[in-house]
């Protein structure tokens, strides 16, 4: 008694999965390496791009005014030096005094309360960096794929959301590309030229 036994067609082999990073795009890129691919929201960043320029801004303007503050302080307590020398009367004296007291005042207040102000504006621009999920996604990025600090440059961002082709490292070619042809997902690869042979 013989028995037909039906064999099933051997599967094709499956496809080797595509590395996440370090993939190869096409021949005609010339050598580019992807090193890091992922999609950000648009409408999020939209609404990000306003509220991180005002916070820049805002440390930007408490450093220049605290800085402009230092300057005057230090005019005046500069200007009251001849007019203590060259000048005679009690008046005059007194004046001299007062300036010298307020100046000691002022720079001792300044001492004490401008790491406040600092930390007050830049725990600002921190809580816009935090709450930001498109933010946190070009930073890992760039902490994983080149040795950057671990404050990213606000500046990246911004010109990612500015639709620009952004340069990370120009000394290893790495480059940062926005893709804004999905209105609904855009797509940021960070690539890496690799040099051809002659």
């Amino acid at each position: 008694m013989s028995t037909n036994l039906v064999t099933a067609p051997a599967a094709p082999p499956a496809a080797a999965p595509l590395p996440k990073y370090g993939q190869m795009l096409s021949p005609e890129a010339h050598g580019i390496l992807v090193l890091e691919e992922f999609t950000i929201d648009p409408a999020a960043a939209r609404k990000e791009q306003h509220g991180f320029r005002t916070a820049l801004a805002s440390v930007a303007l408490t450093m220049r005014r605290l800085l402009a503050l230092r300057l005057f302080i230090a005019v005046v307590a500069i200007a009251n030096l001849p007019l203590f020398l060259l000048s005679s009367g009690w008046e005059i004296y007194v004046i001299s005094l007062t300036v010298v007291v307020a100046v000691h005042a002022a720079v001792s207040w300044l001492n004490r309360h401008e790491p406040k102000i600092k930390q007050r504006r830049m725990l600002e621009l921190h809580l816009h960096r935090e709450k930001s999920d498109n933010y946190r996604k070009v930073r890992d990025a760039v902490k994983y794929v080149i040795d950057a600090p671990a404050r990213m440059n606000e500046s990246l961002y911004l010109e990612l959301l500015a639709a620009k082709r952004v340069a990370l490292h120009l000394a290893m070619g790495t480059v940062a590309l926005l893709d804004t042809s999905d209105d609904t997902a855009w797509k940021v690869r960070i690539v890496r030229e690799i040099p051809m042979a002659a």
